[in-house]
C-alpha cells in the first residue's frame, strides 16, 4: 500500500492549477490576437435582424402572461387572507 504524505497532493494540486493557470492564459491570449474574422454578410444581418424582433415579440408576450399570472395569484391570495377563519 501507498502512503502519500498530504503536503505531496497540496504540492500537486497547485502545481497543476498554476500549469492550467498558465495554458488558458495563452490561450486567451492567443485569441485575442488572432485576426478578427469579416462581420457577417448582409442578408445575414437582415435575418439575425429578424429573428431579434421575433425574440423581443415573443418577450413581450411572456411578461404580459407573466403579469396577468401574478394578478390572478395575487388576487387569489388576497382572497385567502379576507376569508373569516375556518374552524
Amino acid at each position: 500500500m501507498w502512503f502519500v504524505p498530504s503536503w505531496a497532493v497540496g504540492v500537486v494540486v497547485i502545481v497543476f492549477g498554476v500549469s492550467l493557470a498558465k495554458g488558458l492564459q495563452a490561450l486567451l491570449q492567443a485569441q485575442a490576437t488572432r485576426v478578427p474574422s469579416q462581420g457577417p454578410r448582409h442578408p445575414d444581418v437582415a435575418q439575425l435582424t429578424e429573428a431579434l424582433d421575433e425574440v423581443q415579440r415573443r418577450v413581450g408576450e411572456l411578461e404580459e402572461r407573466l403579469d396577468f399570472a401574478e394578478r390572478l395569484l395575487a388576487r387569489q391570495r388576497e382572497g385567502e387572507r379576507l376569508a373569516p377563519p375556518q374552524h
